[in-house]
């Protein structure tokens, strides 16, 4: 099966959207990006994410490579950095890389109010 195309993965999703594309059943794993500083990670974070903050992630791309045909979900605090991360990760071939729009803080108002916001 191959990676879907940029048309068929939308640029931004809803937190709503983002929480069933993490638990739904698949045969191949979906990742969970957080683009925000160490601190902001260390105060808020959703459970099971990957941080790499958004000025390392050029210097860090490798760690994505096994990502390459996977969905990714990139969040951060309000959803701007991580759409400009999503947008460099599909110039770069991550064809499945997604926005969580609103992002952590988002997540916590519709999805898990139990992460703290800030």
């Amino acid at each position: 099966m191959s990676a879907p195309s940029h048309d068929e993965v939308p640029l931004e999703v809803s937190p709503t959207e983002a929480a069933q594309i993490l638990a739904a059943p698949r045969s191949a794993p979906c990742l969970l990006l957080d683009c925000r500083t160490e601190e902001e990670h260390a105060t808020a974070r959703i459970e099971g994410s990957m941080l790499i903050p958004m000025q390392e992630i050029a210097g860090r791309l490798g760690e994505l490579d096994a990502w390459r045909g996977a969905t990714i979900v990139v969040h951060c605090h309000h959803g701007v950095r991580s759409l400009r991360v999503t947008q460099w990760l599909r110039e770069r071939g991550f064809a499945s890389a997604t926005s969580m729009r609103g992002g952590i803080d988002a997540w916590s108002a519709e999805v898990d109010p139990s992460v703290p916001t800030y």
